[in-house]
């Protein structure tokens, strides 16, 4: 089971680039980034996590300049967004931003998805919340389009454009793992659907339990004619908690992630070395 970091990158917290090189030696397999293009000061839609949306929301760095710049200086390391926001972006341009990183970075990219929460940041994109999910599947296949055709068009409800040309193509084949977020159900029948893996978080996992869920999240999967295998799970948000990740482990996640502050160094190598002793016992 590989383990990764998530991080909101801001002016005050650590540089993606020190970030990257300490947990590539720190033996981690993955750095990943949330999105959010902007915050609105209206708040149609709450906090899922409860009370006030905390400061690094407002401040997050675009993910993709982050995660480029972690990947210049690792050469095993792997970056994923977590999630990029495509309901938001436009097709074309988010094609060739995942093709030009995945060259970059040798094909270590990882393309988390998701449909978002925040009303008011979608509709100022001109998203409409109610069709937000189409258009991210449309988008999605558009630009699964772009990435293995040479001469790519896609004609949906949402998204139409007639044959085009777009490199460079991904590094990745057909394309860079598309690791669909959000909660079981919907967003896992998502993830059958369009997706290369499933994103969960671990707090809404445990609400009816983690093995109870990757079961029917895996039946999903077999009763929609695809296999289980092609779709992993990474687990986000999860604790240091041993027992917890080793019966992850045990019923096949692929990855777990961990969370980290929006700090600088001093605070941020202890928590990696502490989950470096975790990963540690979890090998054994």
């Amino acid at each position: 089971m590989k383990i990764g970091a998530v991080m909101f990158f801001t002016a005050y917290s650590m540089s993606p680039a020190a970030l990257g090189r300490a947990l590539e030696e720190r033996g981690f397999e993955s750095l990943w980034v949330p999105e959010h293009s902007h915050i609105p000061l209206s708040r149609k839609t709450p906090y899922r996590m409860g009370g006030a949306l905390i400061r690094p929301y407002y401040d997050i760095m675009d993910p993709f300049l982050v995660l480029n710049t972690a990947a210049a200086v690792t050469t095993k390391l792997k970056v994923g967004t977590g999630v990029c926001l495509i309901n938001q972006r436009d097709p074309i341009q988010t094609a060739k931003l995942v093709s030009s990183i995945d060259q970059l970075s040798n094909g270590r990219f990882l393309f988390g998805v998701g449909n978002g929460w925040n009303q008011d940041e979608m509709e100022n994109h001109g998203t409409v919340f109610a069709t937000r999910h189409k258009l991210s599947r449309e988008r999605i296949e558009a630009m699964q389009a772009i990435w293995t055709h040479d001469e790519a068009e896609y004609h949906g409800e949402f998204v139409n454009f007639d044959p085009m040309n777009q490199w460079p193509k991904p590094v990745q084949q057909p394309w860079p793992p598309v690791i669909v977020g959000g909660a079981f159900p919907y967003a896992a029948r998502r993830a059958i659907r369009y997706g290369n893996g499933w994103i969960p978080r671990a707090d809404r996992l445990e609400q009816d339990g983690v093995g109870v869920l990757i079961d029917k999240f895996r039946a999903m999967a077999v009763e929609a004619g695809r296999d289980p295998a092609s779709l992993p799970i990474t687990i986000f948000r999860v604790p240091d908690d041993l027992a917890q990740l080793r019966f992850c482990k045990e019923v096949g996640v692929d990855r777990v992630v961990f969370s980290l502050p929006a700090e600088r160094e001093d605070t941020i190598l202890p928590i990696l070395d502490r989950w470096a002793a975790v990963q540690a016992e979890l090998a054994r």
